[in-house]
């Protein structure tokens, strides 16, 4: 026991053992019992200190998801695709939602170009300024904007299976050398993937992580947002929120609601309302014990 500190970022996570990376090597290390009775788990993306090979502090996080168990994420990618999958803008709604909630910035990546038509859903998105990318594999450039966007950054794909995801990871590096069945796999595996987490890094700098397929994951696994909260993870409704008539306005059907005079203006997409209304009714119907 040499008792010297080091400094590093979890990568994995899985059975009570941590991977650890540091400037000066690869560690595998358990963690003081001290987190666990203080109702602390290391996530993936931990920024920790290390000493013998145990996890002995944990910096603050900036943000964090429950399953997978991710912490300091920059930003969040959706892989949608412009048809088979069809896109489903109800769970993308969601998930941008949690992304806005937890502090994590959402992305949208267009796939399948060549087969369908994604001028409406990069209309839907950019104009609230989500940013949005289409990628064409005849296109190198479109791939370059994809790696350029997650250079030196912690970042988080998710997409429904079928819609691209993990050829579009293998383009974007292709010496990270996961084969396309494993990530398959992983995205249809379920809550069974929720133990396990791990960061993949990146040639030009950089971690990505694989998350499971959403159109399988509930996303109160991800987190909860109250009914009251959600109108804010709307980014295009704090524009009229502080108009409306009453301060505690639902934004569904209440007189003088300025979302609504803004909906039917045009001025928000048709479809990010439906979205919000159902998943306010969904917030609405929690019990306060799924709240806690």
């Amino acid at each position: 026991m040499n008792g010297t500190v080091n400094s590093g970022i979890i990568t994995k996570c899985l059975g009570g053992l941590y991977t650890v990376e540091s400037p000066d090597g690869i560690y595998e290390c358990t963690a003081r019992g001290v987190f666990r009775n203080r109702g602390i788990t290391p996530y993936a993306g931990d920024r920790v200190k290390l000493c013998d090979g145990v996890i002995t502090e944990i910096a603050e996080r900036k943000n964090s998801i429950i399953r997978p168990p991710l912490a300091n994420l920059d930003q969040l990618i959706f892989v949608v695709s412009t048809c088979s999958p069809v896109p489903n803008y109800l769970l993308l709604d969601k998930f941008i939602a949690i992304a806005e909630y937890k502090g994590i910035t959402p992305v949208v990546a267009v796939t399948k170009n060549d087969l369908g038509d994604g001028s409406v859903i990069r209309e839907i998105y950019s104009r609230i300024g989500i940013k949005t990318l289409s990628v064409d594999y005849d296109d190198s450039s479109t791939v370059d904007a994809v790696r350029e966007l997650i250079s030196g950054k912690i970042s988080a794909f998710a997409g429904n299976s079928g819609a691209g995801k993990s050829t579009l990871l293998n383009a974007v590096d292709p010496t990270l050398n996961i084969p396309t069945a494993e990530i398959s796999k992983k995205l249809g595996r379920g809550r069974h993937t929720t133990r396990h987490a791990e960061l993949y890094k990146l040639s030009g700098g950089g971690y990505i992580a694989d998350t499971p397929g959403f159109s399988t994951f509930e996303t109160n696994r991800y987190d909860i947002i109250r009914k009251e909260e959600l109108a804010s993870c709307f980014r295009e409704f704090t524009d009229f929120t502080e108009e409306c008539r009453f301060k505690d306005c639902a934004h569904i059907c209440e007189k003088g609601c300025r979302v609504l005079e803004a909906l039917s203006e045009g001025e928000i997409a048709q479809s990010r309302h439906e979205s919000y209304r159902t998943m306010y009714e969904e917030a609405r119907q929690l019990k306060e014990w799924e709240l806690k």
